[in-house]
């Protein structure tokens, strides 16, 4: 089961590192270039909503299905266990958020850069009839 969480995980980097990528200042002339792959790339990442919400409920399960460990009826082992578990499903549930998030984020900001470009080229056009 931690191959999903790696690939989410690789997924999540790649759409980060696109964004930021996407918004320093300064590289206007790689821009155009990456603005090409981002929005080439944004149709092949929609799948990672669906993917999210498999792995949302995937935790979800777990959590319904999970033993109870209150009070002295476990040992110190399995109250570990059961931490370690908690601990993982919200580091997995943050994951998952962080996924989503980054995913709109790209998709705003390559709308927004699209539109940049649209405007100036506009722009460009009405200085050159005057």
């Amino acid at each position: 089961m931690a191959l999903e969480w790696v690939v989410l995980g690789y997924a999540a980097a790649a759409e980060a590192i696109m964004v930021i990528l996407l918004t320093i200042p300064g590289l206007d002339a790689l821009r155009k270039g990456l603005v090409a792959v981002t929005r080439n790339l944004l149709k092949p990442f929609l799948s990672v909503v669906p993917f999210c919400l498999f792995l949302l409920m995937d935790i979800y399960w777990k959590y319904e299905t999970r033993p109870s460990c209150e009070g002295d009826s476990c040992t110190p082992t399995e109250h570990l266990r059961h931490q370690k578990s908690i601990m993982k499903s919200q580091r997995n549930a943050l994951l998952i958020a962080s996924a989503l998030l980054f995913y709109w984020l790209l998709y705003s900001v390559t709308h927004l850069v699209v539109k940049i470009e649209q405007l100036n080229q506009r722009v460009e056009r009405l200085k050159n009839r005057d």
